[in-house]
């Protein structure tokens, strides 16, 4: 398929830079590991701040220096500064899915107008709170639905759709369990 649309950019992306990062993953899969990491400090009330300071990719470490904000609105004793962390957990999933469905127009020269993911869930507080051991304190069910518009066929689009849900890490990771190790330490 990267054969076919050498040279090309479409919709912003570098197939040939696409195509250069396939081919090195292909001839030593230890390129193919990315670890990202993050680290988060309470800053009074609901308030939290996220530093991104850098991922390692195939065993090298790539700097980079972000900060992400979460909050709480009024109604739930936050001060309504940021999104809250199940707001940014949606922002996440919509972000990633997003490079699929772009990335995926792009391989097929499909040339995109506009894409939008809305995302919604519903959380019963009980959970949350404590309140209720039948109740669990995260979501049953996400939903979302995409809107794409570009020079693609239905079916073109269809074929992306069902990519996105095959190889996408963060649909990957809502969709089904993983394992999350957690410690603590005093001090």
């Amino acid at each position: 398929m990267l054969d076919t649309v050498k040279n090309a950019r479409v919709n912003g992306l570098d197939l040939v830079a696409l195509g250069e990062t396939v081919e090195a993953i292909q001839a030593d899969a230890s390129k193919a590991l990315v670890t990202f990491d993050v680290t988060t400090k309470w800053s009074g009330q609901t308030r939290s701040e996220t530093t991104v300071d850098g991922y390692t990719l195939g065993g090298e470490r790539i700097e980079r220096s972000h900060k992400i904000v979460a909050d709480e609105p009024f109604e739930l004793l936050g001060s309504d500064g940021a999104p809250n962390p199940q707001e940014l957990l949606m922002a996440a999933f919509n972000a990633c899915i997003m490079v699929g469905y772009v990335a995926g127009a792009s391989l097929k020269g499909i040339n995109l107008e506009s894409v939008e993911i809305k995302t919604n869930g519903q959380l019963d507080l009980r959970g949350f709170l404590g309140l209720s051991d039948a109740v669990a304190p995260g979501y049953e069910a996400i939903d979302y639905q995409v809107r794409i518009k570009g020079d693609g066929s239905r079916e073109e689009f269809e074929e992306i759709h069902q990519t996105v849900m095959k190889t996408s890490p963060n649909y990957f990771n809502i969709s089904r369990p993983i394992r999350v190790n957690g410690s603590m330490q005093l001090g």
